[in-house]
């Protein structure tokens, strides 16, 4: 069985939500995890009208570090929960958001992770979301995915981090360069999404949307990975 997860880094919808809500339907994604969403004033509801609006589901609680996961109706969610990440002094607080999933019979367990622009704190949150991620994937007998905005490029530590215990999933079946920023004008691949061994990766790369929507949706480019899961 496929499945599709995606990540996007939301800007805070402080763009345009008609054209982020197009770009996110136009994924077709089975998971979504998300960065960068409203977490003050309505954000609860915001992040629900958003996911509706794209025929998806806000599953995971909590405001934590920006991040969330939504779903579509193919999966069944088995598990959601927010993760509060080690707190370092003048930094913003990180969190993970995870929901374990099952499509077919077989189950996922995907994380959606915003790291921050200091590297120290980069690499203890890395390791620290590696280890809850490992955890909950052990609980549930799932295939670990953690996804989100690395903020660093693939030869820096936090990326080899990353991809020296998963696969990073456009390194292996690229769609398109990759690049995620800025998305007027992308330069960089700082956004990704990273697989247990146990999945194969059928392809990884951008989504085909309207130009004029994923440059007026956010300042990232998002990423989608399908992944095939048993046999």
């Amino acid at each position: 069985m496929s499945v599709r997860v995606a990540t996007y880094n939301l800007h805070g919808m402080r763009d345009s939500v008609p054209a982020l809500a197009r770009v996110i339907t136009a994924m077709d994604a089975d998971v979504l995890c998300v960065q960068e969403a409203p977490r003050f004033g309505p954000w609860r509801a915001r992040r629900r009208a958003l996911a509706e609006a794209a025929g998806l589901t806000l599953v995971t609680p909590g405001r934590i570090g920006g991040v969330a996961v939504l779903c579509g109706r193919r999966v069944r969610v088995v598990h959601a929960a927010a993760h509060r990440l080690r707190g370092f002094a003048g930094l913003e607080q990180r969190g993970l958001a995870v929901a374990v999933v099952q499509a077919g019979a077989a189950r996922l367990a995907v994380g959606s992770l915003h790291l921050d622009l200091s590297g120290p704190a980069r690499m203890h949150h890395v390791a620290e979301a590696m280890t809850v991620m490992e955890g909950v994937a052990a609980r549930f007998s799932a295939t670990v995915v953690l996804a989100g905005d690395v903020n660093e490029q693939p030869h820096q530590p936090a990326w080899r981090y990353l991809a020296a215990r998963l696969a990073d999933c456009h390194a292996v079946a690229p769609k398109g360069d990759g690049l995620t920023f800025a998305s007027r004008r992308p330069s960089v691949r700082i956004d990704g999404v990273f697989a247990g061994r146990t999945a194969q990766v059928v392809s990884c790369g951008g989504v085909d949307a309207e130009l004029g929507d994923l440059v007026t949706a956010s300042d990232h480019l998002p990423v989608v990975a399908e992944l095939r899961l048993g046999h």
